[in-house]
């Protein structure tokens, strides 16, 4: 099974059509268990994400994100896997504006849900 999305934002940086295989292909057939006290799980498919604890990886979650802050009306701060949405709210139509801003649709669209719980 190979993870599509990632692939798909890569085309849309031109990347060439030899190193879009190339990544897709590395981003097939994962598999992955956990061991938690010498008890290791079943190998599972990974059906989503980039591979954590390679360079490459954080290079194609950048890729990823690179994006999300298109059409956003109010200030972003991105920095690795964090984003932070900001701006002035003093009025009922402020408030509106920065809570109606396009994060939601770029995570449903993308399929990568926010924590609004972290601060």
């Amino acid at each position: 099974m190979t993870e599509k999305r990632p692939c798909h934002k890569l085309e849309s940086h031109s990347t060439s059509r030899k190193l879009d295989c190339w990544i897709s292909e590395w981003l097939a057939d994962r598999t992955q268990r956990v061991c938690i006290s010498g008890v290791m799980s079943r190998w599972l498919y990974v059906l989503s994400g980039v591979p954590q604890g390679s360079v490459f990886g954080l290079i194609l979650f950048l890729i990823y994100i690179n994006d999300l802050d298109c059409g956003i009306i109010n200030w972003i701060l991105k920095f690795a896997d964090d984003t932070k949405i900001f701006g002035p709210v003093s009025t009922l139509e402020s408030y509106m504006t920065l809570q109606e801003d396009k994060l939601w649709t770029w995570s449903n669209e993308w399929q990568m849900s926010f924590n609004v719980k972290k601060m």
